[in-house]
């Protein structure tokens, strides 16, 4: 293979790379998972959800080898004006033509009781499961030093952002 071969097929697979995920029109936009601690027991998962079709659709599951058990999660202020951390009954909708994000101290994908710890430059696979798209599998990239205003956006009114 020539040097210039090699060449485009690695700069095609980069941008392949860089690229948010699309299928069945769900895109996912730029995923990232962190811990509090990388020994930390739980881990949580953010991004944007993009629906490019003309139906909402719904994240109803996600499923990942890296932890026990992975929940779909959302913070609720109860009635004494605590945030709670708590699953979410009947998933996440995503609205045709719209977005949802899912951020910190926002809805999120919960990963508890980790089978190895969330080091820093490392990436994990999630399938995510909606209602219409189905399952689309998702290498999200480790990132414990994003802050918290990284990649803020907002989709005409869907959604806004401190993710």
């Amino acid at each position: 293979m020539s040097k210039s071969t090699l060449f485009a097929v690695a700069s095609a697979a980069l941008l392949t790379l860089s690229m948010p995920l699309l299928a069945e029109g769900i895109m996912v936009k730029d995923p990232y998972v962190r811990s509090s601690t990388p020994s930390a027991p739980t881990g949580a998962a953010f991004m944007v959800l993009m629906n490019h079709s003309d139906a909402d659709d719904r994240l109803i599951a996600a499923t990942s080898d890296v932890a026990k058990r992975v929940e779909l999660h959302t913070h609720k202020e109860d009635a004494n004006g605590v945030m709670r951390m708590g699953e979410i009954e009947g998933g996440i909708v995503v609205p045709a033509g719209g977005a949802h994000m899912l951020k910190r101290g926002g809805d999120h994908v919960m990963f508890m009781g980790l089978t190895a710890p969330l080091e820093q430059g490392g990436e994990i696979t999630v399938t995510l499961t909606f209602e219409k798209a189905g399952d689309i599998d998702v290498t999200i990239p480790v990132d414990h030093e994003r802050k918290p205003s990284h990649g803020s956006m907002d989709h005409s009114g869907h959604s806004s952002a401190d993710g």
